[in-house]
C-alpha cells in the first residue's frame, strides 16, 4: 500500500470513528471554532489534572479533514502539559505552512516517527484552501489553553 493511501485510510478513520466526540462534565477550558469559508465548527473541552491534560472532548460537524484532524489532536494531547502541547502545536503548524524552507523534521523514510497519525494530514498542503480545516481544531485548542 503507497504511503498517500496509508494516510488516506488513517484520516477516513479518524472522520468515520472520532476519537474523544462529546462533551465532559466540568470542562476547565472551552473554546469554539468556525471556518466560515466553508462551514466547518469544532468545540473542545479541556479538563486538567494540574498542569497536565487529563481528558478532552470534541464535538464538531464539517468536512473529512477538519474532524480526522481534530479528532487526532485529541489523542495527541491526552497526558501533556501546556507546554508540550504548544510544542505540539508549533510542530503541527510547521508540518502544514506550504514554506518548503521549514524543516519539519519528518522523515519520509519512517512516517509517524515524529507526529504518529497527524502525519497523514501533512499532504493537506497540496491543496492550501483546506489548510484551514485541517488547522481549525488547533486555532480553537489554542484559544481553549489561553482562556484557562
Amino acid at each position: 500500500m503507497a504511503l498517500e493511501e496509508l494516510y488516506r485510510e488513517v484520516i477516513l478513520d479518524h472522520y468515520r470513528n472520532p476519537r474523544n466526540k462529546g462533551q465532559l462534565d466540568t470542562p476547565d477550558a472551552t473554546a469554539q471554532g468556525v471556518n466560515p469559508l466553508c462551514g466547518d465548527e469544532i468545540s473542545i473541552e479541556i479538563r486538567y489534572d494540574g498542569d497536565v491534560v487529563s481528558d478532552v472532548a470534541v464535538v464538531g460537524q464539517g468536512c473529512s479533514i477538519s474532524q480526522s484532524s481534530a479528532s487526532m489532536m485529541t489523542e495527541a494531547i491526552k497526558g501533556k502539559t501546556k507546554a508540550e502541547i504548544e510544542d505540539l502545536v508549533d510542530k503541527f503548524r510547521t508540518m502544514m505552512s506550504l514554506d518548503e524552507s521549514d524543516d519539519t523534521g519528518l522523515d519520509p523514510e519512517r512516517p509517524g516517527s515524529v507526529l504518529g497519525d497527524l502525519e497523514a494530514l501533512q499532504g493537506v498542503r497540496q491543496y492550501p484552501v483546506r489548510i484551514k480545516c485541517a488547522s481549525l481544531g488547533w486555532n480553537t485548542l489554542m484559544e481553549a489553553l489561553e482562556s484557562s
